[in-house]
């Protein structure tokens, strides 16, 4: 490990909260071990961090280190330091933020991985999409899958309907639930934007009962 993120670990590693620790464990049903450090004063810790020691300058490199730690929240970290340079990332990274999706996977990583690492890549290098989206949406594994349906949640009126439609579709019939809630939240997101769409979509397919609640929340 290199001394940039070795020192990192061990700094937060002494901000460890023993208090929360449990309770973040608990939350998320005692998969991961825990540093107790709560989303905002873990980036206040960082932030101080990187007042005395700069930031990171291979960014690639300090996020695989800190997804090899134990606890839960240097995966989040890693994250947070990828998504300062995620404008700036050569085309080929999108092979190191699949292979993050896949590295212990959970909601809590692989949402923020779906809608800002893998939607932020895209949207420098759309040229990637029809590749990894074909790859992901036809596979497997349902986080890949996730991700492809969630990858445009930040898009707005610039996200590819044909294509959120389509995803989706593919995987109506799936009975996992991270399946059905990425679904109905996909949806949502965009009927923000054209809700005609949305409302069509759902009246005329098939949804689990929960995508079609989560659709439909806010319509």
């Amino acid at each position: 490990m290199d001394n940039y993120t070795k020192q990192l670990v061990l700094y937060m590693r002494e901000h460890a909260n023993s208090e929360q620790k449990q309770a973040m464990e608990q939350y998320m049903r005692n998969q991961f071990v825990f540093l107790g450090l709560r989303s905002p004063k873990r980036r206040v810790l960082y932030r101080n961090f990187i007042a005395e020691c700069g930031k990171p300058q291979d960014t690639i490199s300090v996020a695989k280190k800190l997804y090899e730690q134990e606890e839960r929240e240097f995966c989040y970290i890693a994250i947070d330091i990828l998504t300062k340079s995620v404008k700036k990332q050569s085309m080929d990274v999108i092979d190191f933020y699949e292979q993050l999706i896949q590295t212990e996977p959970w909601w809590d990583t692989v949402d923020l991985l779906a809608s800002t690492l893998v939607g932020g890549h895209f949207a420098v290098y759309p040229e990637l999409i029809s590749t990894y989206n074909a790859k992901w949406i036809d596979g497997n594994d349902i986080w890949l899958a996730r991700t492809a349906i969630l990858f445009q949640l930040k898009y707005k009126e610039k996200t590819d309907a044909m294509l959120l439609f389509t995803n989706c579709e593919k995987w109506l019939g799936s009975e996992e639930f991270f399946i059905q809630k990425a679904i109905g939240w996909a949806l949502r997101q965009y009927a923000k934007f054209d809700s005609e769409a949305v409302i069509d979509f759902v009246e005329t397919h098939d949804l689990a009962p929960l995508s079609r609640r989560e659709a439909l929340k806010h319509l």
